[in-house]
């Protein structure tokens, strides 16, 4: 079988030809049989399985040979093979009831098949995607006497300095290893979680890269590469920030003087109409579940502030001359924590930087530890407010009936930028609105109903064992009566956190990715892939843990991360019956860095820009009449202080229906929020005005994240060879949707321009073409021919313009292809999801709220999507403790981020139509 370096052999999933046949024959008879023998031919000769890649130019790029693609969906899924998109889209049971073929093996060949891609994705973004910033990256390379790069689990530049409060906690300038208190809960700072690597995480250490350093600030012109991909057509301001908003970001609109840029008529805000882009399967509960996320993993900024150098956001040459754009634009630089020019250090394959020409610090903690409510440092903790009546208790305030209460406002004494003033006291409040406000309140509560639920389990059973246990005195149970209110403080967060990390795993990601394949690849890890078969899911989880512990990188990597598939990252080395708080390697030996440091990267924030998701307006409703929407508010009038008295005014039950019935924004080209655009800040200079959209652009480039093209081949993924590949070939020509994209890619012409190519110039050697020959600046036109300025395209635009995905996919696959590398790594990274997720760190009742949901088991009825025995979700649990009125409007719910007046039909229907309760709901009428 032949194939080129970049669609490599793929592996395969073994199936009998000969079952095929005779189940073939029995079901269907001879006109059925005529539709699958071409496929069990298929499958017959393509049983051989790829190596994992050796060099970057090898590695699998979600793209299969056309036999194994059509075994495992037919037709269908070699019809675009000559498309830069992956395959498994396309793939039997990869999309709704109509991917699903009558011979039911095929469904599971198409899905497993998928499954497949998605691990060979996986294994190989971990061996080509880590770069640490901090100084590792040549023992990465090199390796470490008997141990290979990818197996290095300890790092000198991970240690605290000296100076650091721990220093000598820790061991000062002898070998560090946190000890005692340090080992028990997680740390304000984030420091302790990696025991052998105290610093690792922790607030204020460098943000990483997922992409080679020599592609980094392709625009300052330091790589021979980037200056063939680009010549001198990008800088900062090139293309205009403001000009690639105006033209690409702006929301269409039918009427957008009524919609006055989001802020509605003067006077008369509940008549503001601003109609936008809407997808019908997720909602904008959504949209702020994931900045109440970033809020916890990263920031660039310290307490809200950039830099005090200003800089202009465009507004250049023949843009400006048109007199709609605002000169005055103009914001902070970024604060940077190191731009000396790198040192370079020999390998095989020639000199390479030591990191990337410049550098930034994460001012959170990089760790999955809800920092966004418990703080990240002394300045955040501070406005933090614990009950002075029980201090295991998080301090709410009693709003007319509502007993569980609001968070306190920010008050005297409490460190915070101007803006801040009048909005709830919490660890993170920057960039707050009333989304931020609902959410916070709902875990605030939730920490609340955790501590009385452990209150009364103590009043039950006193001298019971909690299942904690103290560093020096592991044999000695710890009874429920003895428990500190520190100690059950910080249980309480242990939980939280990870009950917001379950949610986010297993059924924010999988309402995204709204299909089979990767509703079993996220739940996959947390529970592994063997569902309830304990005994195969703890001798995999015996054999994952043994790898971690292997000197060879692809043990220790490639093969960790294939069978932590099957028994989930979750609890990875914690199944050990001798385990011990007082033992370091059973605390700390489930952890795996795959030879990197853990932080997230800069390529990991820029795919969370994800600003058309937000509605200009948001439409209120009542819990009494939930079918009608009584007034409309725009989304800006409920930003910073303005939220608290809102949250208020309508109470968290109203408000979760309003967010959870309202239907968030297609992430696609013009569509992002006319208010982001003209935003009023008081830290902007001049008019005081900010258009958000064009500061993204400025900060990914500022940053030196690469432009989209060499982005994409730096994960693995095939380049778009002219902005007419972005087009959804699938719709019919005269299709309202394919013209409206038309009309983009015509207007992303016009800004990003045209050049002529030059053959002799090579742009990458990230990948290689399908042939095996480089990539060069005519991305295989014919030399001379002019073509679109494709490589300069920012990488926003990009991923936002990829209007062909997968089945169910909010996002693009570029931006998937990040959260496949870095979402795994944070699960794999953490000790307590891994080693340390133990009842002795968390409590028995702790354990079993996470794992359950609660203090009990509860089951849904029926199935949902063809899955049977399905938990009542943990988030729906969540809301059911903390605003129990949302009860009946619940009742149907199987997805708290689906619209929750949407019937979810068959099999992953995208069709947007109501459940019985909600066929009166006027949001069903004006469709």
């Amino acid at each position: 079988m032949t194939h080129s370096p970049s669609v490599p052999r793929p592996m395969h999933l073994v199936r009998s030809p000969g079952l095929s046949l005779f189940l073939a024959i029995t079901l269907a008879g001879c006109n059925k049989l005529l539709d699958a023998l071409p496929d069990v031919a298929s499958c017959a000769s393509s049983l051989d399985a790829r190596p994992f890649a050796a060099t970057r130019g090898e590695r699998f790029t979600g793209n299969v040979e056309e036999t194994t693609a059509r075994c495992r969906g037919g037709t269908r899924a070699t019809e675009q093979r000559g498309a830069p998109w992956v395959d498994f889209t396309h793939y039997w049971g990869a999309g709704d009831a109509s991917s699903r073929h009558w011979l039911g093996t095929k469904n599971l060949r198409g899905i497993n098949g998928a499954l497949i891609d998605l691990e060979y994705a996986r294994v190989e973004l971990i061996r080509f995607n880590l770069f640490d910033n901090s100084g590792t990256w040549p023992r990465y390379v090199s390796g470490d006497s008997a141990v290979e790069g990818p197996a290095i689990r300890q790092w000198p530049e991970m240690r605290l300095p000296p100076g650091h409060v721990a220093y000598g906690e820790v061991g000062g300038p002898g070998d560090q290893a946190c000890t005692g208190e340090l080992v028990r809960f997680r740390t304000l700072t984030g420091i302790c979680n990696d025991l052998r690597n105290p610093l690792m995480g922790s607030t204020g250490t460098l943000f990483a890269r997922n992409v080679e350093f020599e592609s980094t600030f392709p625009h300052d012109g330091g790589d021979s590469l980037a200056r063939n991909r680009h010549g001198s057509r990008i800088s900062l301001t090139s293309p205009d920030p403001r000009l690639v908003s105006r033209r690409l970001f702006t929301r269409l609109q039918d009427d957008p003087q009524a919609c006055n840029d989001g802020a509605g008529p003067a006077g008369s805000p509940a008549a503001v109409r601003c109609d936008y882009l809407k997808a019908p399967f997720f909602n904008v509960l959504a949209a702020y579940w994931i900045q109440f996320m970033t809020h916890d993993w990263f920031s660039h900024l310290d307490e809200g502030r950039n830099a005090a150098p200003q800089m202009t956001l465009g507004c250049r040459d023949a843009f400006a001359a048109t007199g709609r754009c605002r000169v005055t634009d103009s914001v902070g630089r970024a604060l940077v924590a190191d731009s000396s020019p790198p040192v370079r250090f020999g390998t095989p394959a020639g000199e390479r930087l030591v990191r990337a020409p410049r550098t930034f610090r994460n001012t959170n903690t990089a760790w999955w530890d809800a920092s966004q409510l418990y703080g990240y440092d002394e300045r955040s903790r501070v406005r933090v407010k614990r009950d002075p009546s029980d201090p295991a208790r998080l301090l709410m305030v009693r709003q007319g009936t509502e007993d569980q209460g609001y968070l306190p406002a920010l008050g005297d004494g409490d460190p915070m930028h101007p803006e801040w003033v009048g909005q709830e006291a919490t660890g993170f409040p920057d960039n707050w609105s009333i989304g931020l406000s609902l959410l916070h309140t709902v875990f605030a509560r939730e920490h609340n109903q955790f501590v009385a639920a452990f209150r009364r389990q103590a009043a039950a059973t006193p001298a019971a064992d909690c299942g904690l246990r103290r560093p020096g005195r592991a044999d000695a149970p710890v009874s429920y009566r003895d428990v500190t209110a520190d100690e059950l403080f910080e249980a309480a967060r242990l939980v939280v956190a990870a009950e917001i990390a379950k949610i986010h795993t297993i059924e924010w990601t999988t309402q995204l990715l709204y299909n089979e394949p990767l509703y079993k690849a996220m739940n996959a890890n947390w529970n592994g892939l063997v569902d309830d078969d304990n005994m195969v899911g703890s001798a995999l989880a015996r054999v994952v843990a043994s790898l971690g512990a292997s000197s060879k990188g692809s043990r220790a990597a490639s093969w960790f991360s294939v069978l932590a598939a099957g028994a989930g990252i979750v609890g990875t080395g914690s199944q050990r019956p001798d385990w011990s708080i007082d033992s370091t390697q059973h605390l700390n030996g489930g952890v795996n860095h795959f030879g990197s440091p853990f932080n997230f990267p800069e390529e990991f924030v820029t795919v969370y820009r994800l600003h058309p998701l937000i509605p200009d307006v948001l439409e209120v409703r009542q819990l009494a009449a939930p079918n009608a929407v009584t007034t409309h508010v725009p989304t800006v009038a409920t930003f910073r202080g303005k939220a608290t008295p809102l949250m208020r005014a309508h109470g968290a039950a109203d408000w979760a229906l309003s967010l959870g019935r309202q239907r968030l924004g297609l992430l696609t080209l013009q569509n992002s929020p006319r208010f982001l655009q003209h935003l009023q800040v008081s830290r902007a200079p001049g008019a005081g005005t900010l258009d958000v959209m064009a500061l993204d652009l400025l900060r990914d480039r500022e940053r030196g994240v690469p432009r989209y093209n060499e982005f994409r081949r730096q994960y693995g993924l095939r380049h778009v060879r002219s902005f007419d590949d972005f087009v959804d070939v699938r719709l019919a020509a005269t299709a309202p949707e394919r013209l409206r994209q038309e009309s983009i890619v015509q207007a992303m012409r016009e800004v990003y321009g045209q050049h002529r190519c030059d053959q002799r110039k090579v742009i990458s050697l990230a990948l290689r073409n399908p042939d095996g020959s480089p990539i060069t600046d005519c991305l295989g036109f014919p030399d001379g021919t002019i073509v679109d300025n494709v490589e300069d395209l920012d990488v926003v635009v990009g991923y936002l313009a990829e209007f062909t995905r997968p089945h169910g996919f909010a996002i693009s696959e570029t931006q998937f292809l990040v959260f496949v590398l870095n979402a795994s790594r944070r699960l794999f990274s953490d000790r307590f999801f891994t080693s340390s997720y133990r009842p002795e760190i968390y409590s028995t009742l702790g354990m079993s709220w996470v794992d359950q949901g609660g203090p009990a088991p509860m089951q849904e009825p029926g199935e949902d999507n063809g899955h049977a025995k399905q938990p009542v979700s943990t988030f729906k649990r969540v809301l059911l403790r903390t605003v129990p009125e949302l009860a009946g409007e619940l009742a149907d719910v199987r997805n708290v981020f689906d619209p929750w007046a949407r019937d979810r039909g068959a099999y992953y229907s995208l069709d947007w139509t109501p459940r019985a309760r909600a066929r009166a709901d006027a949001s069903f009428r004006r469709e």
